[in-house]
Order: structure tokens, then C-alpha cells, then sequence
């Protein structure tokens, strides 16, 4: 993979590990410290907005929940998908949830540990991880038909960050690839 790509993609996870998340305080607190960060003080049943990484922390603690939109679900992941592979046909490519990529990876690898401890949560692990190649496969076949086209389309608009990347890169390289191939010297 290409240097742009990876650190387009490690800038996108740095981007979500810092993106503001909604969590709901399961108790009271002064104050709290995390990762040398002091936080407080906090209120029991009260919504804060934090940082994913400290609200990750704080869940990981059992001070606080995710609050329900903040999360990746399967309910969410399977109307995504519904779309994606039922409704967008051809150059159709449908907007995702902004951070849909980390989220997803951040949903599948808390299913597989969960998955260790408690084997009623494997089927969810296998079913979540099935639809999100499928999501990805889907979208790459329209990302690699569109990159191919002589025109840059209002599509852009639709991507998200990790698919722009991408998009860019094949579409540099195509052009590059079918400039060398049609060359008449």
C-alpha cells in the first residue's frame, strides 16, 4: 500500500481516537484521572462529551456508558449495508456515518474479546464481520469504477476520508497506467 494511503488512514483513526462522544456517568466523582488527564468532577446520570479515547477509558473503568449514538451497532451496521448493496446500483454510492471505518474496527474487535469470555456473542462477532467485508467490498467495486472514469463526478461527496485516499490513488494511477498503454510512439 501506498505511504499517502496508510498514513491516510492513520490520520483517519488519530482523527476518530480524538473525535468528541457522548457518554452517560454511572456514578459521582470528584474528579477522576485518565491517562494523566484530570477530569470532574462528574455527575451521576449526566451526558459529558469527551474524547473517544477518555470515553473509551472511562467505559473500560465501569464509570460510564457510551451513550446509544455514540456506538457502532449491528441495527446500523445492517441498514448501511441494506443500502449499500440493495438500493445504490452501478455509480450509486451512498454518504457513511462520519468515522465509519474506525468505528466499525472498534466495534468488531470489542466483539471478539467479548466473544473469548461469553460464546453467545461469536454469532454477532461472524455476522458483523461478514457484512462489514461485504459493505467494503461493494463500495471498493464502485470506488474502483469511478476512479477509472475520465470525469471526476459529484460522487467525492459521498466518500469518506479513507475512500477519497483511495479513490485519488487509483484513479493517479490509471491514468498514469492507461497514458503509457495508449502511447503511439
Amino acid at each position: 500500500m501506498s505511504d499517502d494511503l496508510s498514513f491516510s488512514l492513520d490520520d483517519s483513526n488519530l482523527n476518530f481516537e480524538n473525535s468528541p462522544t457522548r457518554i452517560v456517568i454511572f456514578k459521582n466523582l470528584q474528579k477522576v484521572k485518565v491517562a494523566g488527564i484530570t477530569i470532574g468532577p462528574l455527575k451521576e446520570k449526566e451526558e459529558y462529551e469527551t474524547a473517544y479515547w477518555i470515553a473509551a477509558e472511562l467505559v473500560r473503568e465501569g464509570i460510564a456508558r457510551f451513550h446509544n449514538e455514540s456506538t457502532m451497532n449491528l441495527v446500523t451496521l445492517n441498514k448501511i449495508h441494506w443500502v449499500e448493496t440493495k438500493i445504490q446500483t452501478g455509480r450509486q454510492i451512498a454518504s457513511l456515518p462520519k468515522y465509519f471505518y474506525p468505528q466499525v474496527r472498534k466495534y468488531i474487535k470489542n466483539l471478539k474479546e467479548k466473544s473469548k469470555v461469553n460464546t453467545s456473542v461469536v454469532n454477532e462477532y461472524n455476522n458483523v464481520k461478514r457484512i462489514f467485508r461485504d459493505i467494503v467490498n461493494c463500495r471498493l467495486k464502485k470506488i474502483v469504477s469511478l476512479s477509472a472514469s475520465p470525469t471526476r463526478t459529484e460522487i467525492l461527496k459521498s466518500l469518506s476520508k479513507e475512500e477519497i485516499a483511495l479513490f485519488e490513488y487509483l484513479r493517479s494511477s490509471i491514468f498514469k497506467w492507461k497514458s503509457t498503454i495508449l502511447k503511439v510512439e
